[in-house]
């Protein structure tokens, strides 16, 4: 493979599915995994990387049905080691938390967002979805924002803007608190507001965002959980000193105010967790609980965990609406 196709992550992923798939995909199923992987493509992008892997004669097309890789595509792919992908969600991810300046004690400055994308007849549906997840607090920021423009969104969809957890990695960073975020997980919770891990993925050995996979492979039990108070939802782990734990006390607390929730007890040392003696283990609600409540119900929602900075201001002066 050529070095410009070597450097680029998305012709090694789309190479990967196409190895993975024992039958021809066309480029709207090819969007849709590569969305699944953390890439957030439209159609039409992903026919512009097809057209050029068949120049390089990796793929070919099969009539209607879709692309095959060819003999030198399998080989390719081949070669494209999963370590090109290993540690890059996380690195992309603490790039963020150090990017944004949220301040909330101020209730100003950027916090990190996921960008997902909702077709324009389901987005009252999908609104729906993510109110009910923000009234019953399991949701990161009890808000989002609706995008109308913007060059990310395919044609016929919308975008909803939602606050990611790693905005709480930014915070205690800025504090002094050294913070490593270390896993995604489904947590379940109980009638009496109990919670315990059921699964975790560690940040630093996947080459796929793994709240994105705990959604798609049906592991969630989001809506039953915003209406029954029982279910499995998603969250994040991050480890800081255990020293730290009044400073990070007083950080969530003040982030509470702005909006932000957290587990019960500011989800500080708590869970089912493994026990250090001089770490300890933050635990916040991912923002994904609202995309997953919606996919849920039926919507087709696709999105791009970590998609940028946003002010926090411009991000909360318009709740669940236009």
């Amino acid at each position: 493979m050529t070095p410009s196709i070597r450097s680029e992550r998305k012709y090694l992923e789309i190479l990967r599915i196409l190895a993975e798939t024992h039958e021809p995909l066309g480029a709207k199923r090819l969007s849709e995994k590569m969305a699944e992987r953390g890439f957030v493509l439209s159609d039409r992008a992903v026919q512009y990387y097809l057209q050029y892997l068949d120049e390089m004669g990796f793929t070919e097309k099969i009539g209607n049905r879709g692309r095959i890789l060819t003999e030198a595509g399998i080989t390719e792919s081949e070669r494209a080691l999963v370590d090109e992908r290993l540690g890059f969600i996380i690195s992309r991810l603490e790039q963020l938390a150090f990017q944004s300046t949220f301040d909330p004690a101020a209730g100003t400055g950027s916090i990190v967002y996921n960008l997902s994308f909702v077709r324009e007849e389901d987005l009252k549906g999908a609104m729906a979805a993510f109110d009910e997840v923000a009234k019953a607090g399991y949701g990161f920021l009890n808000t989002y924002r609706i995008v109308d423009s913007d060059p990310r969104i395919p044609e016929g969809h919308v975008g909803i803007m939602t606050a990611c957890s790693v905005t709480l990695d930014g915070v205690l960073q800025k504090m002094g608190i050294p913070t490593r975020l270390e896993y995604a997980g489904r947590i379940a919770v109980d009638e009496n507001g109990s919670a315990g891990f059921l699964d975790l993925i560690g940040y630093r050995g996947t080459s796929v965002d793994p709240l994105n996979l705990f959604i798609s492979a049906g592991l969630t039990s989001i809506r039953r959980l915003v209406t029954t108070r029982a279910g499995v939802g998603l969250a994040n782990v991050r480890a800081v000193p255990a020293v730290a734990r009044y400073r990070v006390e007083v950080a969530i607390g003040l982030m509470e105010e702005c909006g932000f929730t957290f587990p019960a007890g500011g989800g500080i040392g708590e869970f089912n967790l493994p026990r250090h003696p001089y770490r300890l283990s933050i635990v916040a609600f991912s923002g994904m609980n609202m995309i997953g409540n919606a996919i849920e119900k039926g919507y087709s929602i696709r999105t791009e965990i970590g998609a940028g900075t946003i002010p926090f201001e411009r991000l909360t002066e318009t709740i669940g609406s236009r």
